[in-house]
């Protein structure tokens, strides 16, 4: 007995090949326990065509009745030419050096009190926890406008080595 994945597979390889032989349909469990197909956007992308269009094609020569109920998912996002918005609104901001975001108008100074890994015992990743968070915080504080002073912990260790 063949099992389910192993005839959507064979079906569905049999529809990518009529569009491009050897187009890979890369069949993937997915998270909801069915499947899915990943490979309609990589040869969407290769026929230059949009990929809705080919997952409707597939589908329409796949022989899936009896094995699926299927259904093409949307995009993520897709901007509709009609709506204004063009790939520039979309990507602009993260092109910017600031990301779209003001600098604020009063500054203030951060004192941000985090350890740093203590010489005097074995390194652990528990040990940089705090250093990591610490760090991710003076820097957006500092990105923001902000003074930012790091006051780091250097652990008891590394005082006997300051004597």
């Amino acid at each position: 007995m063949t099992s389910t994945y192993d005839t959507l597979l064979s079906r569905l390889q049999s529809a990518f090949d009529t569009l491009e032989e050897g187009a890979d349909p890369v069949l993937r469990t997915s998270d909801r326990s069915d499947y899915q197909a990943n490979g309609v956007m990589a040869l969407a992308k290769r026929l230059g065509r949009p990929p809705r269009d080919v997952a409707e094609e597939i589908l329409g020569r796949a022989e899936l009745s009896g094995v699926a109920a299927v259904e093409i998912a949307g995009p993520v996002f897709e901007p509709d030419p009609e709506s204004g918005v063009s790939r520039r609104t979309v990507d602009g901001p993260a092109r910017r050096r600031r990301l779209g975001i003001e600098a604020v108008t009063q500054t203030k100074t951060v004192v941000i009190d985090y350890s740093a890994p203590n010489v005097a015992k074995e390194m652990h990743v528990g040990n940089l926890r705090s250093t990591v968070i610490g760090d991710a915080l003076a820097r957006m504080y500092r990105f923001a406008g902000h003074t930012s002073w790091p006051a780091i912990t250097w652990g008891t260790g590394a005082r006997r080595l300051r004597c």
